[in-house]
Formats: structure tokens, sequence, C-alpha cells
């Protein structure tokens, strides 16, 4: 299990407003002993980043109030969020999307639907300590 500098299991913050995805990457990710945080829309999102300083954030795109690319540059200009990894997490597979996703701040992208199997190890590069 990852664990962050205080020994605590690390933090992802997973930003999804479909209720279906978001507990099945809960689910996921709960099983290999994560601490888990969820947002359903880009408030949401950015107001539970803030005050939980997740150490990982999985971003839906396309979500309600502000779309993931927005909340993912709020996040990137705050100094505090400089080094926090933000992965989108995303239907828009698209040529150019992933590309969109970085510019707006993203370390990485992640297709869906997901690959159940494949998630952990997809996010457990951005999770080593910073």
């Amino acid at each position: 299990m990852e664990e962050n500098e205080k020994g605590l299991p690390k933090k992802i913050l997973i930003v999804e407003d479909n209720q279906d995805s978001r507990e099945l990457v809960v689910k996921i990710l709960k099983n290999r002993g994560y601490q888990l945080i969820e947002a359903v829309d880009g408030e949401d999102a950015l107001e539970k980043a803030i005050t939980e300083r997740p150490d990982l954030i999985l971003m839906d795109i396309s979500i309600p109030k502000i779309d993931g690319y927005e909340v993912t540059r709020m996040l990137k200009s705050r100094k505090e969020f400089k080094y926090t990894p933000i992965i989108a997490l995303t239907a828009h597979a698209m040529k150019g999307d992933r590309e969109k996703a970085m510019e707006s701040g993203c370390e990485g992208y992640i297709a869906k639907p997901i690959n159940i199997h494949e998630l952990p190890e997809q996010i457990k590069p951005y999770l080593k300590e910073k």
C-alpha cells in the first residue's frame, strides 16, 4: 500500500459526476488501501481539493458547473497544487483530447471505460514521493 509522508494511506480525490463510474473507481482503489474523497462537480472538486489536499486527483473532464479542464487550470495556478498530479479520467478519447488535457495541467490521461485490472497500476507512478 502506498503511504504519504505521515505514514497514512495515500489520499486520492475522485472527481466524477456519474455515480456508477465513481463507485467503480472507489471500489477498485479502496481495495488497494487508498483513502478516497469523492467530488461530483467542478465546484465540489475545487472545495475538496483545497480542504483535503489529496496526493492525487483523478479528474473527469465532462463534469457539471466547472469542467475538468478549468478545475485543473484553477488548481495548478495555486502553488500548493503545483506538484499534485492530476490525471484526466475521461471518455473524451478523440484525437487532440489528450493534448488538451495535458495543456490544462494534467500529468496523465486515462480513457474510459477504465480497465479495472489496469487502473491501480496506471496511477501508481503518479503516487511516488514528490
